[in-house]
This record gives C-alpha cells, sequence and structure tokens, in this order.
C-alpha cells in the first residue's frame, strides 16, 4: 500500500458516497450517458477545479467523462447501467415500479445500479482524485447491447494516447482478474408458416410455430450442454450460454397463429472462438433435430454478432503484480485462485489494443427489498479505492512500460 493511504478511509468513505448519490441522480442507460457524464463533470469541476474534467462525446446522446493527472496508468469503469431505470425493464425484471432512491444503512449502500457499475466507478474516481496521477475514463456503453459494443472505450483510445497500462474498477470475483472471456449474441430463427388460431392445421407447423418452442428450446439447450463439454475451462476463465430472450407472435392478435421462433443467446467464448463458425454450428445442430418432427418443414437461420473475442494478460506482468501485491496488503492474504470465470468487460477490448489490464473490484448483492437494486458494503468500497489510488501511485517505473497482451 502506498503511503499514507491506510489512514484515507473516512475520506474516502465520504468521497465513494458522495459520487453515488450524483451518479444516482441521474439516469445512464446504455449510449444515453451524456446527461449523467454532464452532471458528474459539473460536480467534480466544482469539488476538484485543479483537474480537468472533461465530457466526450461518441454519439449523439452517448458520452465519456475523462480526467487525466499526467503520465500513468488509465484507470477504468463506466456510467451505463445493465437496466433502465426509467422503464424498470419490465420485461426482464417483472415489475415497472419505480426503483426508489440510494439508501445508506449499517455499513451498506443499497441503490440501483450499484453493482454494474456505479459502486466500482465511484470508488474508482474517488481513488483517481486521491492519487493525483494516470487517467480516468467512465465510459459509455460498457454494458453489451446489441449494436453499440464497447463504444465508449474504443472512442477513448481513438482520441488518446494509449497508456502504459489499465486497472478495470468493476464488480466481480473477490480476487485479481487478469484473464477474462470474449462474448457475442446468437439469434436462432426457426420458420414456418403463418396461420389462424380457429383453423389449427392453417399453420405451419399445425397449431403454429409457438407451439414448439419447447421443442425447439430442448434443442437448444442440447447444444449448450455440448458447447460446454467440448469448451473446458482454462487459466482463469470458461465458457457460457444463456438464452436471453424469445419471441413469437402478437399480443395484440393472439387469434393470428405466428410463423416464427426467435432466440436470442448470449454466448460466453473462449480464446480462438470464431463467431460465424460458431453460428453454424448450432444450425446444423437445430436441422438435425427437427428433421423428422412436426418442425421438419420449417427453416432454421443462425446469425452471430461479435461483441470482443477474449483476451489476457501475462500473469507476471507489471500491473498484475502491482495488483496481486496491493491486494495482499489491504487484506492480509493473497488473491484466491479462480477458474472458470464468465464475466467479460472493456478490459478485454483494452488488451487487444495491446494494454496489459488488471480487473479488480468489490462484489456486490442483491437488495432484499428488490432485486432490480444492488448493495454494497462501503468499507469495501473504501478499501478497492485505497488500492486504486496505490496502484495509480505506485512508483514502480515498469508500471510506466509499454508492453504487449496476450491471448488468454
Amino acid at each position: 500500500m502506498a503511503p499514507g493511504l491506510g489512514r484515507l478511509g473516512p475520506f474516502l468513505s465520504t468521497e465513494v458516497l458522495d459520487v453515488l448519490r450524483v451518479l444516482d441522480a441521474t439516469p445512464a442507460p446504455h449510449g444515453h450517458e451524456l446527461a449523467a457524464a454532464m452532471a458528474l463533470r459539473d460536480w467534480c469541476a466544482a469539488r476538484w477545479p485543479d483537474i480537468a474534467w472533461t465530457v466526450q462525446r461518441y454519439s449523439p446522446e452517448g458520452a465519456n467523462l475523462v480526467a487525466s493527472c499526467g503520465a500513468g496508468p488509465l484507470l477504468y469503469s463506466h456510467l451505463d447501467t445493465s437496466l433502465n431505470a426509467a422503464e424498470s425493464e419490465a420485461a426482464i425484471t417483472g415489475r415497472a415500479d419505480g426503483c426508489g432512491p440510494l439508501r445508506v444503512r449499517d455499513g451498506r449502500v443499497d441503490g440501483f445500479g450499484l453493482g454494474v457499475a456505479r459502486g466500482p466507478a465511484a470508488a474508482a474516481l474517488a481513488g483517481f482524485v486521491t492519487a493525483r496521477r494516470g487517467s480516468l475514463l467512465l465510459a459509455g456503453s460498457g454494458t453489451h447491447r446489441r449494436g453499440g459494443a464497447s463504444a465508449g472505450v474504443l472512442a477513448y483510445l481513438a482520441h488518446h494516447p494509449r497508456p502504459p497500462a489499465a486497472i478495470v474498477a468493476k464488480c466481480g470475483p473477490p480476487t485479481v482478474l487478469w484473464e477474462e472471456p470474449g462474448a457475442l449474441y446468437l439469434r436462432v430463427e426457426v420458420t414456418g408458416g403463418y396461420g389462424a388460431a380457429l383453423a389449427p392445421d392453417s399453420a405451419v407447423p399445425s397449431g403454429g410455430i409457438a407451439a414448439y418452442a419447447g421443442q425447439i428450446l430442448a434443442a437448444v439447450s442440447a447444444w449448450r450442454d455440448s458447447y460446454l463439454g467440448s469448451r473446458p475451462p482454462a487459466g482463469q476463465i470458461g465458457p457460457q450460454v444463456g438464452v436471453g430472450a424469445i419471441r413469437s407472435g402478437s399480443t395484440a392478435k393472439p387469434d393470428l397463429l405466428p410463423a416464427r421462433v426467435r432466440l436470442d443467446l448470449y454466448v460466453v467464448t473462449m480464446p480462438g472462438e470464431e463467431p460465424v463458425r460458431l453460428a453454424a454450428e448450432v444450425e446444423a445442430r437445430l436441422r438435425v433435430a427437427m428433421a423428422g418432427t412436426a418442425l421438419g418443414d420449417c427453416t432454421v437461420g443462425v446469425t452471430a454478432e461479435p461483441l470482443h473475442p477474449a483476451a489476457g494478460t501475462p500473469r507476471d506482468a507489471p500491473i498484475v503484480s502491482a495488483a496481486r501485491r496491493l491486494w495482499q496488503a489491504e487484506f492480509g492474504g493473497a488473491p484466491p485462485p479462480i477458474a472458470g470465470w464468465t464475466g467479460s468487460t472493456d478490459g478485454v477490448v483494452l488488451r487487444t489494443h495491446g494494454i496489459d489490464t488488471v480487473r479488480l473490484g468489490p462484489q456486490s448483492g442483491r437488495s432484499p427489498d428488490d432485486p432490480r437494486r444492488e448493495t454494497l458494503a462501503v468499507d469495501q468500497l473504501v478499501a478497492f479505492s485505497r488500492i486504486y489510488a496505490a496502484l495509480l501511485s505506485d512508483p514502480s517505473p515498469s508500471l510506466d512500460r509499454r508492453g504487449g497482451s496476450t491471448g488468454a
């Protein structure tokens, strides 16, 4: 730990909670972070006028908040939240009521979007202003969405010098990560012919394809088992697949039997995965599963939307060594080993740009009052603020050495 950082607990606690209150006041959905970035920029500029706080737009409503105190690593987190607080994402959460404001009680903070990623973002900002070294990027588009992967960090990299190393401040496992998997979306479409509910045989298959959604899901589930079985975990990371959306027909006109079922999958990938080949693999598996069944006359198509490939940093890279050392200094023990981690962040984007990157942050939980809200221990946020500040302040010349990254 850097000299004096251990005495900063009360100061950092105040800073982290104040930043969280600013973030909680303005929604920041993916690709629409401009209002939140401007509000936080204005607040930071008034509080720390000796630092230049800049809003970098990457689209009409998308924006990053950027600050720099000279040479040193890049400290990264993001502004956007996984859910949209304004609409509450009722199709996902099953609720359409408001989430309520931030609360602090019994040493914990409880609120919307804390885990992804307001809690670690606030800890990163407080650590940055403590260290007064390196750069801070609170990016837009840091969560996964169709059609807008990593726009914020890519805009930053396009207009700023490449940093010597990067630290990703994000909730995750209780350890230090130097490898992260990749991610992509798969869209599966099975199409027959539409008909009328009053005449079931008018549809292909008879009764309408929506009635066979279970059969399609079973075939996808069988492919998932094969995918996971053929791609064992390696190093710190592992594969995963989830069916995140299913759609068929019209809720406004259910007297018509739909011709199509659409599934959207999120796939966590290992190094070397080729999205087009993976889509072809799923399509072939479904064709075989449908042959000779009521779905045999239907067509199937699978398309892939890559988000980013898996990437890693060498375990002996200076930024990784420093993070492991500072973890031990803060928590009194070495970072625990981990295998099969399936979370992917913009850390892989930084690595594919030749930047040695390490990821570490607090562990969030769901609020017992509302699962859309998350809860974090204030003292854990403060502990990671100290680690982030120490990583930025590390006097080792090796942290200013530019180095390449390797596959995970």
